[in-house]
């Protein structure tokens, strides 16, 4: 490892203990600092990395450097964060107490605001937008299953160049990409289907197979859009679909998309969002850097998102304990009535 960046995984939950994982077994030096009750299974367990091509790693109890304190964040020359956005700043205060001002900061978080939320709270530091486009279930006993096909990216940099050449084409393999300017919004636009799939109560695959959810999702995904030409951003492309095409291929009718785009994917059963995860444990979700962060930037130009809007609500009030599981129909014409949306 004589020469390789030391590799810190901040916040190292499903995503960061995953992806970190990985990159152990290819040979990188890595870190993590996480839960408590993450090092405790990690401890007796070892990690297990999983995915549905029948991928199986293991690093055994003994042979992971797991951490709870952010005193452990002064070894590394890279800190890849996990966190989720409304731990951002607490983050980047522990990254600028406790991290060297040379080490590179790599966000693999959802939202558009984290990297300009971490370059203000962490002035001479490197900071790079990274993204992580597939679902991450932790199965117990130690073991973390990639249920989502996909591939890392990252900003592409010497470093980062050094990151990916090491880890190759094996699992956990990062695509570098120089354009990062759409780089988030185009993974918002594919995010957008979380909240919906939270309020299914139903897996990924599940959820994706009923129209009706489909139509929800693609109508955010419109409205979005709009949004974003009146602002002048460009959404990457980061899957086979064009983001400009990504509503209609979404609310296509079911014998197209199930045969087509649902194959192509190649989601595992037991898939499902972060955010159905955060309300199944009673956490605060991500809604607010989702759906929430078109709302903020339509307002910013006087224009309203019903329908984003309708989202954000509903997932407000899941969060407060209003305890409702919504049928695809039942959230299309609750969500979509009376908008006009061409997917109503």
């Amino acid at each position: 490892m004589e020469g390789l960046p030391h590799i810190a995984f901040f916040g190292a939950g499903s995503v960061g203990c995953y992806v970190g994982g990985t990159w152990q077994a290819s040979g990188l030096p890595v870190s993590f600092i996480g839960r408590q009750t993450v090092k405790n299974d990690v401890d007796k367990n070892g990690m297990t990395l999983t995915d549905m091509d029948g991928v199986r790693l293991h690093l055994p109890p003994g042979s992971v450097d797991f951490g709870t304190s952010a005193k452990g964040l002064a070894k590394a020359d890279v800190i890849a964060l996990s966190v989720k956005s409304h731990d951002t700043a607490a983050a980047a205060r522990e990254i600028a107490k406790h991290a060297r001002p040379s080490a590179t900061v790599i966000s693999f978080q959802n939202g558009v605001s984290n990297v300009a939320t971490l370059e203000k709270a962490l002035p001479g530091f490197e900071v790079l937008q990274g993204m992580v486009p597939y679902n991450i279930a932790y199965m117990q006993g130690g073991r973390w299953h990639k249920g989502v096909a996909g591939e890392l990216v990252a900003q592409a940099t010497p470093l980062t160049r050094t990151i990916a050449d090491k880890i190759g084409r094996r699992p956990g393999q990062l695509r570098l990409v120089e354009d990062v300017a759409g780089l988030a919004w185009g993974k918002l636009l594919i995010n957008l289907n979380n909240p919906v799939n939270a309020l299914s109560g139903k897996s990924l695959l599940e959820q994706l197979k009923d129209r009706d959810y489909r139509r929800v999702v693609a109508a955010s995904q419109y409205e979005t859009l709009k949004v974003l030409k009146l602002a002048g951003i460009t959404p990457a492309k980061l899957g086979p679909i064009p983001p400009d095409l990504l509503p209609n291929a979404i609310a296509a009718p079911n014998i197209v998309f199930n045969n087509t785009l649902l194959k192509a994917q190649r989601i595992d059963p037991h898939a499902r969002s972060s955010m159905a995860d955060d309300l199944a444990a009673g956490k605060k979700t991500e809604i607010d850097y989702l759906n929430g962060e078109v709302v903020a930037l339509a307002l910013s130009m006087r224009r309203l998102t019903p329908i984003n809007k309708a989202i954000v609500d509903l997932i407000k009030q899941a969060e407060a304990g209003v305890e409702k599981m919504w049928s695809g129909k039942e959230l299309r014409d609750y969500v979509l009535a009376d908008s006009g949306s061409p997917f109503a």
